[in-house]
């Protein structure tokens, strides 16, 4: 099983990632802003094309098709439940990379996590960031991009603990 946890910067994926690593057996955490990180390290600013100077590693080429190769790798070398918390708006990347875990495992499930701009700001703060720097500027552009409906299924954070998120996810992964 991959449970793909997506949403704002702030809304909560680590966070649920965390405890659902506790609630579901034989499960690991993989966190592809790690594969964005190594690539943003690999490959200098003068061999990068136009459209991938833009301050985001998702933009970087390799970054989708290793985000998919690495979820692939690790579940067939550990035989774990990929738990996948990544805030992913580009709806040509998501599907991609939906698409791309679904044929590794047909049990792959997607949970955007959305609050109002008010509470990741909150959120946001209480986590150390600060205020204005690239997780706050994003916050719109997630939140636009996830009233598609290529972003479903939605959890509405606003007025529910981590534990009640967490059921949600686990009774509707059926697990």
């Amino acid at each position: 099983m991959i449970i793909l946890i997506n949403g704002a910067f702030g809304a909560g994926k680590t966070t649920v990632a965390e405890e659902l690593l506790h609630k579901i057996k034989g499960s690991m955490i993989y966190d592809p802003e790690v594969v964005g990180y190594m690539l943003r390290h690999i490959i200098p600013d003068e061999v990068k094309a136009d459209g991938e100077r833009t301050g985001d590693f998702q933009d970087l080429r390799p970054w989708k098709t290793l985000v998919v190769k690495v979820a692939e790798e690790l579940k067939s070398t550990y035989g774990k439940h990929l738990l996948v918390p990544m805030t992913i708006r580009n709806k040509e990347y998501f599907s991609y990379i939906v698409e791309g875990f679904k044929r590794i495992d047909p049990d792959t499930f997607h949970f955007c996590l959305m609050a109002s701009k008010e509470t990741i700001f909150e959120r946001l703060r209480k986590r150390g960031e600060e205020e204005g720097n690239w997780c706050f500027q994003q916050t719109d552009r997630c939140l636009d991009a996830f009233e598609h409906s290529l972003f479903e299924q939605k959890i509405w954070t606003e007025e529910m603990t981590v534990e009640e998120i967490v059921k949600e996810i686990i009774r509707s992964v059926g697990h």
